[in-house]
């Protein structure tokens, strides 16, 4: 039977982060001397670290000589977040990419933009080629339409004055009445008939709370002869909307 062999660590990795963590655990900040006795390093060496990490803008030494987190820390805690999300949505949008056959899209309304966040594909079930950034395609799209149709009048004109009506495929709908009346749907789904992409249909639903915090939609592609398939596993799609609302709203 044979060993089962240890990984390859960096010591030199592995001192930074206790010396991280020992700078994290003093909101107030801590001197070089108690962090080196916290993360049980020599003080030269804890002050090698402190200034290579102050380079880095990982840490800061304040006037009165103590050292706090650096501004880099915030920023990658908050992509950090940003991944936490997508780690905890994900399942959902790949469980309903097997599940249809179809991939699928989650999109949010953030910084004023409808943005594209995630897809789940696959060899049996390929993206849409995104030629065309989302936010500067709403009105061709089933997520952006779902988005659009969260909102009142006033705010779908604000949206379209910013962003015009571009004609992508014979079938995109380049007149706001035209558009404003197809986000009256009965049935809460918003579709995408070969309007972004010849050959290419979508499907949407809103994913959304009760207090608009979350305005956002989970969509699926297909081929435009498939969507009826797709229109009939509607619960699924709203099934897996709700997971998703969840999910977002619990890590707010």
């Amino acid at each position: 039977m044979g060993e089962t062999r240890k990984p390859t660590l960096i010591a030199s990795v592995q001192r930074a982060l206790r010396l991280m963590e020992a700078v994290a655990s003093h909101p107030s900040g801590a001197p070089a001397k108690q962090l080196a006795r916290e993360a049980r390093l020599p003080l030269a060496t804890a002050y090698h670290l402190l200034r290579t990490l102050a380079h880095e803008g990982y840490a800061t030494r304040l006037s009165d000589g103590v050292w706090v987190l650096g501004e880099r820390v915030e920023a990658l805690h908050g992509r950090s977040r940003a991944q936490q999300v997508l780690a905890r949505i994900r399942p959902a949008l790949a469980g309903l990419r097997d599940e249809l056959g179809a991939a699928a899209y989650f999109s949010m309304h953030m910084d004023d933009e409808i943005r594209l966040i995630d897809i789940a594909d696959g060899p049996r079930a390929p993206r849409v080629d995104v030629w065309v950034g989302f936010e500067d395609a709403a009105h061709a799209t089933a997520v952006g339409k779902c988005v659009l149709s969260q909102f009142d009048e006033d705010r779908r004109r604000e949206y379209l004055a910013r962003h015009p009506l571009v004609d992508l495929t014979p079938h995109t709908i380049t007149d706001p009445e035209r558009l404003f009346r197809s986000l009256e749907s009965p049935s809460g789904l918003q579709y995408d008939r070969e309007e972004y992409a010849l050959g290419t249909a979508c499907a949407a639903v809103p994913v959304t709370d009760a207090t608009g915090s979350v305005v956002g939609a989970l969509a699926v592609s297909c081929r435009p002869a498939k969507l009826p398939r797709i229109e009939r596993a509607a619960h699924r799609m709203r099934a897996a909307a709700e997971t998703i609302q969840r999910t977002l709203t619990l890590t707010a």
